[in-house]
């Protein structure tokens, strides 16, 4: 079986210098950073809340420090995303991430976070090995059946009086996991990833059916 992730695409990202560490990502993971772009934008249009967007990152501001990650989002928007809530499937060099994000650009993050304390339970139902994080900049992230309904009530909280304070929810597969699994079977996990975030969207955008 031939794994769809391998471990030189997490490797990348030991890789020294900007240049040569950014060649390696376009030539090695962007290009399937477009594919899963391509095909699930067209899941989460699907959905029905408005048509999605890829934005595969491209690191341009950078001209000293090479990213320590990298991503492919997807949003409501052709250009831009994120001041919008959006999802990403994205690497660090010690795992594989799949998450809905909303970061520090986000205009109505006083507004989400309240949404989702009064619906707290789309949070805390979610299965066991589903993680939240308030940072994406940094790689670590806790288990929500670890941090329980206070821990996830003071990420949100923190999310209303902290300029600076984001909110990310989804999963983590570390690098010896996702270079086992073939391209089948990483769609089918990331699309199961997706199904089980878009109730926790409909909250964060405030559409109910």
């Amino acid at each position: 079986m031939q794994s769809y992730w391998s471990s030189n695409d997490f490797d990348v990202f030991s890789i020294d210098g900007l240049d040569h560490r950014m060649t390696a990502l376009q030539k090695k993971i962007q290009p399937k950073f477009i594919e899963l772009g391509n095909h699930f934008a067209h899941r989460l249009s699907a959905h029905g809340t408005g048509e999605f967007f890829p934005h595969v990152a491209k690191h341009a501001r950078r001209t000293v420090n090479p990213p320590r990650d990298s991503w492919v989002a997807f949003a409501p928007a052709k250009r831009g995303y994120k001041a919008l809530p959006h999802f990403q499937i994205g690497l660090w060099g010690s795992h594989l991430f799949i998450v809905l994000a909303i970061i520090y650009e986000n205009p109505d993050k006083k507004g989400i976070a309240e949404r989702l304390e009064k619906e707290l339970h789309v949070l805390s139902s979610l299965p066991n090995d589903f993680v939240v994080s308030g940072d994406h900049m940094k790689p670590e992230a806790e288990r929500i059946s670890e941090v329980g309904t206070e821990g996830l009530e003071k990420l949100l909280d923190r999310l209303q009086t902290v300029k600076k304070a984001e909110f990310l929810v989804g999963r983590h597969l570390s690098r010896d996991e996702a270079t086992k699994m073939s391209e089948e079977q990483f769609y089918e996990y990331a699309e199961d990833t997706f199904t089980k975030l878009l109730p926790v969207y409909d909250v964060v955008i405030h559409s109910f059916d």
